[in-house]
């Protein structure tokens, strides 16, 4: 992932979080808006999910999602996408594929 597709500030988070809308699963939420440039990710992970070795992998492989799959992502949106305990468990195909149907119901409801 480029460094000008990741959301730096925490007051961009914020702003986003706060009016941004929402849609979330069993370990995912995604707060979205829409932008007029193209699209920007944020990653946050709470520290009660592991420690850092653990947060980073799955940041990595977050990232690393995003990357294989920008071409069949909405175009023009920030997205901050919020970590949950749950995902640990998961394998690295369950979580592109929930990652995946989640940001495409965000196309679908424009």
């Amino acid at each position: 992932m480029k460094k000008e597709d990741i959301i730096k500030s925490s007051r961009e988070y914020t702003e986003i979080i706060n009016k941004g809308k929402k849609i979330k699963s069993n370990n995912f939420s995604i707060y979205y808006r829409k932008n007029n440039n193209k699209n920007r990710y944020g990653i946050s992970i709470p520290k009660k999910t592991g420690k850092a070795v653990i947060r980073n992998k799955i940041k990595r492989r977050i990232k690393n999602i995003i990357d294989n799959n920008k071409n069949s992502m909405q175009s023009s949106y920030d997205y901050v996408i919020i970590i949950r305990k749950g995902l640990l468990e998961l394998t690295y195909l369950d979580i592109e594929k929930e990652l995946l149907m989640l940001i495409k119901n965000i196309g679908d409801k424009k």
